[in-house]
């Protein structure tokens, strides 16, 4: 590996936030999930989890992910208990997208902690298994008629409102991801061919 692209492996492996993550729950189109994929990348999310436990499991698409899967922990599950004894352990708070009455605004919730935010189906939403299981509901304020958003386009806005945060707190000035983690991911990144 050049001296230059350890660097570059090194700046992205620094700015990698190891208290937010993505769930993506029977999400059916591969393409949305690559999409999404793409956008963890972009804002530091290294660990995702895709949970199929009514959708049978596929690869996502490559053309909107930009090979994103090649650079981030997916963790895939068939079980929705053992995925969410996995995120406890991880993350202090667990929200779902679910249109409630006692839903909150994505613009109300402290990203600063230690959130898993998990977004549902295109055509069911949110699982009312997964609704229980979690700590509560957000949605993201619209003013139109539509009610709901495109998932990667929601999945999007909500971890780009998390990285605002972030970057307001001063989190993405010192390293997140364990000192292990992030060596490891540098000696397996630097084996990939993928231009950077």
């Amino acid at each position: 590996m050049t001296p230059e692209r350890r660097e570059r492996l090194l700046s992205v492996l620094n700015k990698r936030q190891a208290n937010l993550t993505v769930v993506l729950e029977n999400v059916e189109d591969p393409h949305n999930i690559a999409a999404a994929m793409r956008t963890c990348d972009a804002v530091g999310i290294q660990d995702i989890y895709v949970l199929t436990n009514k959708t049978p499991r596929r690869h996502w698409g490559r053309r909107s992910s930009s090979s994103a899967d090649k650079w981030l922990d997916v963790h895939q599950f068939t079980d929705v208990n053992l995925l969410f004894t996995e995120l406890r352990q991880r993350f202090d708070k667990i929200y779902t997208t679910h249109l409630s009455s006692d839903a909150v605004s994505l613009y109300d919730i402290d990203f600063t902690g230690s959130v898993a935010l998990v977004f549902g189906s295109e055509h069911y939403g949110i699982s009312d298994e997964t609704r229980a299981l979690a700590d509560g509901n957000f949605i993201i304020p619209m003013q139109g008629i539509i009610r709901s958003l495109n998932i990667s386009v929601a999945c999007a806005i909500s971890i780009y409102e998390a990285m605002r945060q972030k970057l307001a707190a001063g989190q993405y000035e010192q390293p997140s991801l364990p000192a292990a983690q992030r060596e490891s991911l540098l000696n397996e990144w630097g084996f990939k061919e993928e231009d950077l």
